[in-house]
């Protein structure tokens, strides 16, 4: 056990979580937050038998990801806000063909080349909405060092579990700060692994719909027609241009992730019964909101602390039952306010809400949230 006690970045947890969840291939592009990662499994990977690949740009990276996982390769890109930003085409093909692949997205202040070291949340609706059309998203945020580790285990399973692209959404804080980390032996890991088909290639479909809605997945070159493009397409993967199968398709995408809220819905919480005003981070937040929450407790008030480890899809049933019994609810971020739309959106009419929010580089420290929790007792 003595060799699974590290010190380690965030980042280097990220390289340490993708290897234990069986990644076998990264393609991408060095960019500051995030070149640690990179830099890692580019060390690591070949140990592991997997391959690293420098792309020229991150379009190609995306792309490159996608190919290798329909070949059969768990595989990773790591990049951060310029980065993700033109990740998003592929990103968006990823999602419709249901190619299984992790994004990570280490989140520095911008837009355009911004403040490259210094920290945001300010990518969050981006992990959302960043590629064109409604679409089905995972998304989860690590608070510290250890949960890195774990979430990058996680998105590698829902990846896989569910066929489709997730994305991890660090900020440079949790990237960059160093933490102990007492990493897990291999056979206590949960490890999911894409499903097979059951039937031989003459009667295979790649898009067959089925009771848990995630079609089967043969790695290309098996022997298995397997076609994917772009266009709405029907079980084969061939489009036919029909309403119908757009629609079709849309809701059985979009049904596979909001019927499992129960498994991919991960968040914490330190509520007691009387507690009436709640603080909800997510991220490197999160730190400065539990200190926040232990002082106020000290000082006699009623407070409690949300996390939220994901992000999208957001736990829309349990924010409300929250703002039915809390008589305030606090959101913290490092941007103009971002979640917090979603929060007010579900708790319209019960819990009154208030933000914090810093978008210039700097963190939300301790005393402010502590101040805003004095402020609305």
């Amino acid at each position: 056990m003595k060799d699974k006690i590290k010190l380690l970045q965030g980042d280097e947890a990220v390289v340490e979580g993708a290897i234990a969840a069986g990644a076998r291939f990264f393609a991408g592009y060095p960019i500051t937050p995030a070149s640690e990662i990179a830099e890692g499994l580019a060390e690591k990977l070949p140990i592991y038998g997997g391959k690293f690949i420098q792309m020229e740009d991150e379009l190609a990276s995306m792309a490159c990801v996608i190919g290798a996982s329909l070949s059969g390769l768990k595989s990773i890109t790591a990049t951060s806000g310029p980065g993700f930003s033109l990740k998003q085409e592929n990103l968006g093909l990823g999602m419709m063909i249901e190619v299984p692949c992790v994004v990570v997205n280490v989140q520095r202040v911008g837009p355009s080349t911004g403040l490259p070291t210094s920290p945001s949340q300010g990518d969050v609706m981006q992990a959302k909405w960043g590629t064109h059309g409604d679409h089905p998203v995972i998304a989860l945020a690590p608070s510290s060092v250890k949960e890195t580790y774990e979430l990058t285990v996680n998105a590698f399973n829902f990846a896989e579990r569910f066929r489709t692209p997730v994305i991890l959404l660090l900020d440079e804080i949790v990237g960059h700060m160093r933490e102990k980390v007492v990493l897990p032996d291999e056979e206590d890991i949960e490890i999911w692994n894409r499903k097979k088909p059951e039937v031989g290639p003459e009667n295979f479909n790649p898009y067959e719909e089925t009771d848990g809605l995630v079609p089967p997945m043969p790695n290309y070159g098996e022997g298995y027609r397997y076609h994917t493009t772009g266009l709405f397409h029907d079980r084969t993967g061939f489009p036919r241009g029909t309403n119908e199968d757009a629609k079709n398709l849309m809701d059985r995408l979009m049904a596979k992730i909001e019927g499992n809220m129960d498994i991919i819905s991960l968040y914490e919480e330190d509520i007691r019964d009387d507690d009436e005003i709640i603080v909800l981070a997510y991220g490197s937040t999160m730190r400065s909101a539990i200190n926040a929450i232990n002082q106020a407790r000290e000082a006699g008030i009623k407070a409690g602390w949300i996390k939220l480890k994901t992000i999208w899809p957001f736990p829309v049933d349990y924010i409300k039952e929250v703002g039915r019994r809390a008589k305030a609810l606090i959101i913290p971020e490092l941007n103009r306010g971002q979640i917090i739309k979603e929060v007010r959106e579900n708790v319209f009419g019960n819990a009154e809400v208030h933000g914090i929010n810093k978008y210039d580089g700097t963190l939300i420290k301790p005393e402010e949230i502590l101040n805003m929790i004095q402020e609305v007792k």
